[in-house]
């Protein structure tokens, strides 16, 4: 016995319209996932700049919705694009856009801030109000620091340690590989009294104290 597909919807998390949940007519065809991370390229004497991670990015979730009231003849915009419009806009409440969830029954449960929805009507009623539209949505990943960090486990170092320089090293490629996290470069900096962070050297020793 074959059972309908959960409807895909959008949940308003915080804000003015906390709870406001936002209902697909029809589940997305299909999405897509945008994984990324950020790096630099540190120019060196070799014919290839060595790649330096610099930091993640939020991944990133992209979709067709599709929203339709030709039975209830009304206003498709009223009836779901303003509460989807209302994710793009400062919420007096909260002085941001507020954030939200998109879930599909089991598969997909995605909390984020939308970033991006291109809309297109295609079908109206005699008087121009339009009762179906197509929108293309952009929707980032978003997570509360105390999320993150209670996922991520740090091997750094409990004790000081030395660090010689190799060719290619930065103060952020160091702190990202010792601690981590590439921003605990001004840690290594202000042990080693460095006033510039590129002013390293191959065969430099770094003291590299306990975070």
């Amino acid at each position: 016995m074959s059972s309908s597909l959960e409807k895909a919807y959008i949940k308003i998390l915080n804000g003015k319209n906390e709870g406001t949940k936002i209902t697909c007519a029809f589940n997305p065809q299909e999405y897509q996932v945008q994984k990324s991370v950020g790096y630099t390229d540190h120019n060196t004497l070799l014919n290839v700049p060595i790649k330096q991670f610099t930091s993640g990015k939020a991944d990133r979730l992209s979709m067709e919705l599709f929203f339709d009231t030709t039975k209830k003849q009304a206003d498709v915009r009223s009836e779901y694009l303003d509460d989807l419009d209302s994710l793009l806009e400062v919420d007096g409440k909260l002085h941001a856009p507020p954030k939200c969830r998109f879930v599909w029954g089991g598969g997909i449960d995605f909390q984020a801030v939308l970033v991006e929805a291109n809309k297109r009507f295609t079908r109206f009623k005699p008087d121009g109000i339009p009762v179906r539209a197509w929108v293309d949505v952009t929707f980032e990943q978003y997570k509360e620091a105390k999320q993150q960090k209670s996922k991520i486990k740090h091997e750094s170092t409990d004790k000081m340690k030395i660090w010689t320089v190799t060719e290619g090293d930065t103060l952020w490629l160091i702190a990202g590989e010792e601690y981590g996290d590439p921003s605990h470069w001004r840690t290594i900096a202000d042990a080693n009294d460095l006033e510039n962070p590129r002013a390293i050297e191959a065969g430099d020793k770094l003291t590299l104290p306990p975070l």
